[in-house]
This record gives C-alpha cells, sequence and structure tokens, in this order.
C-alpha cells in the first residue's frame, strides 16, 4: 500500500471560470442573506467531492452520508464566518474533516487488521457521477476499497493529515493550522500514516478493461454453472475472502472456493443471481437469493479485486439496504434482466 495516496490528485473543485466565480458570489451574498436555495446552489457542486472525503476517512458510505449533512448543516449555520480568503471548497473540506473526525472519535476501538475493519463498506460508482470525468478518472486508486480499508487502520488525525496532504494536496503549513499543530507535528504524522499504509502491502494495477471484463463474466457464468474448477482457475493462489462486518479473512483458493461450494445457498450457486455494477472503481455483483413467493431478494454485494494473474480479493457485504443506492431493487421477479436506475 505504499505510496497509493501520493499518486491520487484531489477531488476538490477550485478551477473555475470568471462567470462561475460571479455566479458563486452572487449566490453567497443571496445564502447569507438567508436563502436557502441559494445556500443548495452554492454548495451543489461539492457534495460529491465532500462525500468522497467523508467515505475516505470513514470507509463506511452510511457515516460518510450523515458526516456530509452536518458538514451541510454547519456550513449554512457559519455562513457568515466564511471570509473568503480561500475557496469556498477548502472551507467545506475543513469542516467534513471535522465532522468525520467527531464521528470516527465515537467508535470503540481502531481495528489491528483489515479483518477487523468492521464498518466497511462499498461506494456505488453513480454516486461519482456528479464529479468532472476527469476527475473520476485520476481518483481510481484514492476510492479503491483496499486503500480505503487500509485507511482505517490509522488513528483517525494521522488519516485526516494524510488525506488533506497527499489527496487533496493541502500545504503542511494548512493542515498544521487547520488542526493546531505544527508542521513539523504533521509531516511527523504523515511519516507514520505512510509506514502503516506500507505495511498493508502495495496497490495492484488491474488488467485492461477488456480483460476485466472478460473476467468478470466468466466468474458469473461459472458462478451459475456450479463449476467450481472452474471458478477455481480465476482465483489466484493467494486470494482473500473478506465479509464485513464479520471479522472474517478466507485466504488462499482453496479455502475461498470451498466456502463457495458449501455455504451461500448452501452451495446452490446456481440459485444466486448475481447482477453486475460498479462499486470502488471496481467491478461488483449484487447476488439475490430466490423466494418462495417466485421473487429474488437483494442478499448482498461482492466487490472484486482484480489483477493481470487474477481475482485477489472478494469483498463480500450481506447488506441488504445499500441495493437502494445502487439504483437497484431489494426485491425483483426472478430471472429479470435488471438495469440500474
Amino acid at each position: 500500500m505504499s505510496g497509493p495516496a501520493a499518486s491520487v490528485p484531489g477531488v476538490d473543485v477550485t478551477d473555475v471560470t470568471a462567470a462561475q466565480m460571479a455566479g458563486t458570489d452572487e449566490r453567497l451574498a443571496a445564502a447569507l442573506a438567508g436563502d436557502q436555495w441559494a445556500f443548495a446552489g452554492l454548495v451543489g457542486p461539492y457534495r460529491a467531492g465532500l462525500l468522497v472525503h467523508c467515505y475516505r476517512m470513514l470507509g463506511s458510505l452510511q457515516e460518510a452520508e450523515e458526516a456530509l449533512q452536518e458538514t451541510l448543516l454547519r456550513a449554512w449555520r457559519s455562513l457568515a464566518t466564511y471570509q473568503g480568503r480561500a475557496p469556498l471548497s477548502h472551507w467545506l473540506h475543513k469542516i467534513a474533516t471535522t465532522a468525520c473526525l467527531k464521528a470516527a472519535a465515537r467508535r470503540e476501538r481502531l481495528p489491528a487488521t483489515l479483518a477487523e475493519v468492521g464498518h466497511l463498506q462499498p461506494f456505488p460508482d453513480n454516486l461519482l457521477e456528479p464529479l468532472d470525468p476527469a476527475q473520476v478518472a485520476q481518483a481510481r486508486e484514492g476510492v479503491q476499497l483496499a486503500f480505503i480499508a487500509a485507511l482505517q487502520l490509522l488513528p483517525a488525525t494521522q488519516r485526516a493529515v494524510l488525506i488533506l496532504r497527499e489527496v487533496l494536496c493541502w500545504s503542511a503549513a494548512e493542515v498544521a493550522g487547520y488542526l493546531g499543530t505544527s508542521v513539523p507535528a504533521i509531516n511527523s504524522m504523515l511519516q507514520r500514516a505512510r509506514a502503516t499504509l506500507g505495511a498493508a502491502g502495495p496497490i495492484e494495477p488491474g488488467p485492461p478493461p477488456a480483460a476485466e471484463r472478460a473476467i468478470v463474466a466468466r466468474f458469473m457464468d461459472c458462478w451459475q454453472r456450479r463449476d467450481i474448477d472452474a471458478l477455481a482457475a480465476l482465483l489466484r493462489e493467494d486470494a482473500i475472502l473478506r465479509m464485513p462486518p464479520e471479522a472474517v479473512e478466507i485466504i488462499g483458493r482453496a479455502a475461498v472456493v470451498s466456502f463457495f461450494a458449501t455455504e451461500p445457498a448452501d452451495g446452490r450457486l446456481d440459485l444466486i443471481e448475481l447482477v453486475p455494477v460498479a462499486a470502488n472503481r471496481q467491478p461488483a455483483l449484487a447476488a439475490y437469493l430466490p423466494e418462495p413467493t417466485g421473487l429474488c431478494r437483494g442478499y448482498g454485494i461482492m466487490v472484486l479485486t482484480i489483477t493481470p494473474t487474477g481475482i485477489a480479493e472478494i469483498t463480500g457485504f450481506p447488506s441488504p439496504d445499500l441495493f437502494d443506492r445502487f439504483g437497484l431493487p431489494e426485491h425483483r421477479p426472478s430471472g429479470e434482466i435488471l438495469t440500474r436506475r
């Protein structure tokens, strides 16, 4: 995991035209006068980026959405304190970081291993759509599930320092001023954060998109045919299966396929219908289980980490409530071909 953050551009939106700035000034003046619609228009362009920032900080989509709402409420209440010395997005990210630090402080303890990151949730790619397409493409590594999970191993303040310095590209002096500490202290925290991420292991590049799509298609075909041997052939020898919120880590191709052959629907993989989706800029699959009524109900989301040598990790989230965020119904007729809403 050494070095992903250093190459991740920020998602901050500060490169605006003079016309856009004039529009911002008009909305700011109206919002300061109490116009909530003007405030909504003022902060609207930053919502997606702020949500991604909160997700990086917290690793949980639900908690990130709550932190975003707190951020916008605090911004509305304290808008009069915005002096305009820095871009509005910068001011909003400060508020969002504070909200996330408070949320992180409410957790019982810091996870020691990736398997213990029980609050981890996937981030649907459709929530990235409001971002500029170039930023989405550039930020791929910054929302990859392995990177998000590894961030959760850091103490919250170290996590904030790393994200603000290397993802949002704030200066050490800016971060020190925000956190009320010194530049040497910020540099020290950044060094420790990098060391922890490095110990978690590197993020490997994925195969070309066409090859990745082919692997996903073969995975779905093998799954539906219950071809365990063919399924195994798609996995790397050191493949890992994790299932937050359970502290479960199944390591090795043989152990992973043994789980699939016996556990989901008692090994009847052919009964589980898979729908391709995308999460964390990675391929993912939504799983539906049949019910006696003839309907299928949402069971969970599997996020696949695919490398040129095969599927390295499968992270399963048994959370039907996530389906709506992916634009999928929680219940649907069996055999129905789905497209995202």
